[in-house]
């Protein structure tokens, strides 16, 4: 495969072709009935993955932690949580994951850590501690007129709330910009850095890993001084910290030092893949992070297409939206790359997200499959390494009509207390936000894997275990492994066709570069072109449950129809009419 002067993004690169399953550890296979997924359930379903085409996994954090943030509040880097099974499970899977021809990526969680951490603990034993500064602690501003001391800033949590929490011990305050036991490391102190490298990336490169993704990459560097953030919110006290942390002066170079460690660890020649969660950034500075000539990241996830619809003020305020802005927000994912040395990423689900046929396709009994088909289409031509996450590939939907009680997500569980203290249950707030979380919450994704339509617990855990989680009740509706399998037209079985069609033409699929919206103002039909060479790509794909005409451009090249979500024998390649959430791609030579 030929790489193009004019576009260096064209660089072939194992991990730019690679398609990566993301596996959530606590719902894929629990193979102990103790109701939690673990590295044997998982070391089980490693040829079930390789069967659906996929080249990588990536699994969401396996280390010792109290579980409040599901993991991502990390008390020992070095160690498996212990419900999740040990480490030599955990080196099992590694080895096996190789054996069958993939690769390893693990979940770096460096911004934060759980206040269960060694370190932590060292820090707040005292204000004269060595590690007192490894993360930051401030004085309270002052004490309010009931003696309740206020937090140093007015910077908001994540999660709801002060990003502030005050120790009594030696009262003063710790940021930390989630949950309450995810204290905030301090970057700036240059022993702190060298030691997460060493524990959080040094141990698990020493025992084979090909990557890292980075959770929450853009946050490491805050402006010195935590100044307030400006007020764009007059309803509440506590405003997005973004401007001060998102980004931030000293990104760029801790990002350098941590890809030099990871550079100069690995001994073998073996190259890594590294993803970094960069939240939202400039076109500008997305280049920065992704150069290879800078050394910092391989790619990044942006999260501007999955925030369509939602307000930027609070997430679970839905917002009308059209086509037309999804279409400019996914291109978002892969226009900064073009004709550049920088590489990015495709994806529509993972742990934070709900799912993409209810988001974005159609997830009635009609049209699941087909729109499920038709993001599949979407997805697999699309420029970028491309992720799938588990239970996408049998076209799962959100859950239906459940009560917030039934909700696990910390984040909801916040929000839901702050709304109902300040505005009250029946409140249009509380209307609001469920509404909200019921289409975007990440609960949807966090479901346990389903295997079998086995009753009551669709072959993730056996009959007589007590998940940790509820299960999504659609595993009774044929949305399950087993059943789909064995149906030819099923999602699952669609998506090992997509996967080999993006893998046979990989240079257009993964590597095509000058794409072009066709007819962007359209709302039913998502039309582009993209390049490689002398061939074109051509794709369209009807977003609508009514029948859609398209026009081909340049209609004078030949193009051939490569890949559609219907059966061959029932599409006429001539015609240019796509019926209800039909997808077609074309390619001319």
């Amino acid at each position: 495969m030929p790489t193009f002067s004019s576009h260096p993004e064209t660089q072939p690169k194992w991990w730019k072709e690679a398609t990566v399953y993301q596996i959530y550890p606590a719902s894929f296979k629990d193979s102990n009935d103790d109701g939690w997924g673990d590295m044997k359930g998982i070391f089980s379903k490693l040829e079930y993955i390789k069967d659906l085409g996929v080249d990588a996994i990536w699994i969401s954090p396996f280390y010792d932690s109290p579980q409040d943030d599901m993991g991502y509040d990390i008390a020992n880097y070095e160690k498996v949580w212990p419900t999740y099974g040990t480490n030599e499970d955990c080196f099992k899977v590694i080895e096996k994951t190789h054996e069958l021809g993939m690769k390893f990526i693990t979940d770096l969680v460096i911004n934060h850590c759980s206040s269960e951490h060694e370190w932590f603990k060292e820090s707040r034993s005292s204000k004269t501690n060595p590690k007192r500064n490894w993360f930051f602690w401030r004085p309270p501003k002052g004490y309010d007129e009931h003696g309740k001391p206020i937090p140093p800033n007015n910077w908001r949590s994540y999660f709801g709330g002060s990003a502030w929490t005050f120790d009594e011990k030696t009262q003063e305050f710790y940021l930390r910009l989630f949950a309450s036991t995810q204290p905030d490391l301090n970057w700036e102190v240059e022993e702190c850095r060298q030691a997460i490298y060493e524990s959080s990336v040094g141990f698990w490169l020493d025992h084979g890993v090909d990557g890292f993704r980075i959770d929450v990459g853009s946050l490491y560097s805050k402006v010195v001084g935590l100044p307030d953030a400006p007020v764009v919110d007059e309803n509440t006290p506590w405003q997005p910290s973004d401007p001060l942390t998102l980004n931030g002066p000293r990104i760029h170079e801790f990002h350098q030092e941590l890809n030099k460690f990871m550079r100069d660890r690995v001994k073998d020649g073996r190259e890594l893949l590294t993803v970094g969660e960069m939240q939202h950034a400039t076109d500008e500075v997305k280049r920065m992070y992704t150069a290879a000539s800078r050394h910092e990241l391989g790619e990044l996830f942006n999260f501007s297409h999955t925030d369509v619809g939602t307000s930027p003020l609070f997430r679970y305020d839905l917002v009308p939206f059209k086509l037309k802005d999804w279409k400019i927000a996914l291109a978002e994912l892969f226009g900064f790359i073009n004709n550049t040395d920088c590489w990015s990423t495709v994806y529509l689900e993972n742990h934070d997200q709900p799912r993409s046929i209810t988001r974005f396709g159609d997830d009635s009994a009609k049209n699941r499959v087909i729109s499920g088909k038709l993001l599949s289409v979407l997805l697999t031509t699309l420029t970028g390494t491309l992720y799938v996450y588990q239970g996408q590939e049998i076209g799962q939907i959100n859950f239906k009509n459940w009560p917030v009680q039934k909700y696990e997500d910390v984040e909801i569980r916040n929000n839901y207390k702050l709304i109902k203290e300040e505005h009250g249950e029946n409140s249009e707030q509380m209307k609001r936000f469920l509404e909200g979380i019921a289409l975007i919450s990440r609960d949807h994704a966090r479901t346990p894997m389903q295997w079998t339509k086995e009753e009551p617990n669709a072959g993730f855990s056996g009959p007589d275990a007590k998940p940790w989680f509820f299960l999504n009740e659609s595993f009774r509706d044929g949305i399950n492994v087993e059943d789909e399998s064995h149906d030819p037209n099923s999602v699952l079985n669609f998506w090992k066709k997509a996967l080999k069609f993006r893998k046979a033409h990989k240079d257009i699929t993964v590597y095509g570069y000058d794409f072009e919206f066709i007819d962007l103002e359209n709302d039913q039909l998502f039309s582009f072109t993209k390049k490689y060479g002398e061939k074109t790509l051509f794709a369209a794909l009807n977003f609508s449950s009514a029948q859609v005409d398209f026009t081909i451009p340049n209609d004078g090249r030949s193009y051939d129809l490569v890949f559609g979500n219907f059966p061959e024998n029932e599409v006429d390649p001539s015609s240019r009419s796509l019926k209800p959430w039909e997808g077609r791609v074309y390619i001319s030579q």
